[in-house]
């Protein structure tokens, strides 16, 4: 489990490529057969992926924590986004497949990782952030999730929105959790940009075709930067960043956040015609 450290607005506009894509940049989470974590300094968010293949990957524990297990003061939302899966929660199994999320609960000790078909394996990508409660593991399909549709085809943002871990969803401490889908031939997704000073957030992008990129732009709304990322790269938004993306073919994006607040709706929003 490696660490990102927060970074001041001021200093980040003197950052070049290599600097942004060092700070922010989460490249290395989905792997073969690993279980991979980073931790960030951002919200004490954990940013991770499972990509079990022939065999059951399990929930270890790590020195940084300073825990007795994973989850002994955190919870947990994790949504699949390739081939059927499995999670087993103390003994529980939870059918996990595309699109499907699943939250679990501070306290819980033993989790694993599992995808029903090696050959077309689940790609877990989880968020982990501090809580002072426990709620119930509860698992919501696709189908379940609450969708708002946004955006247009004359502006090329068309697009699905899908809450999973929220106030009106699945009940947490401070972890929000859902997912954006675009409609074929829109390619701009948050836009109009916003902040939200109460909390950070992370970004993982997927359905990404493996010969198209995402621009995803962050900076603060009048000395913007740009990242470039690929499928299944994360990316982390400080909360005076704005986050949004363009791509150069139809994709989907996992967003999460953690902080002060529950409320999806918490955020400043900005003109497009201010942005720089």
């Amino acid at each position: 489990m490696r660490s990102i450290h927060a970074v001041h607005p001021e200093d980040f506009k003197s950052y070049q490529t290599d600097q942004i894509r060092e700070r922010f940049l989460l490249n290395d989470i989905v792997q073969p057969g690993r279980i991979n974590f980073v931790y960030t300094h951002y919200d004490r968010m954990i940013v991770g992926g499972a990509n079990p293949l022939d065999k059951e990957l399990e929930l270890g524990n790590y020195n940084k924590l300073k825990a007795d297990y994973f989850l002994q003061r955190r919870e947990m939302g994790i949504i699949n986004v390739a081939g059927d899966g499995r999670v087993t929660v103390d003994g529980k199994v939870y059918q996990v497949n595309k699109l499907d999320c699943l939250y679990i609960g501070k306290g819980a000790q033993n989790v694993q990782f599992a995808s029903v078909d090696s050959q077309k394996p689940a790609v877990f990508y989880i968020l982990s952030s501090p809580a002072h409660a426990s709620h119930p593991t509860t698992k919501m399909s696709h189908a379940e999730a609450v969708k708002v549709n946004a955006g247009d085809s004359s502006t090329a943002n068309k697009r699905t929105i899908n809450k999973y871990i929220h106030a009106e969803g699945i009940q947490s401490c401070q972890l929000v959790m859902g997912l954006t889908i675009l409609a074929e031939g829109s390619v701009w997704n948050t836009m109009p940009a916003h902040t939200h000073d109460r909390r950070m957030e992370a970004y993982f992008y997927f359905d990404v075709p493996d010969d198209q990129r995402v621009f995803h732009y962050m900076g603060q709304d009048d000395e913007t930067r740009h990242i470039i990322l690929k499928n299944h790269d994360a990316v982390v938004s400080p909360p005076w960043s704005i986050h949004s993306g363009s791509g150069t073919a139809s994709y989907s994006f996992i967003w999460g956040m953690a902080g002060e607040n529950l409320d999806y709706t918490d955020m400043d929003l900005l003109n497009i015609s201010d942005l720089k």
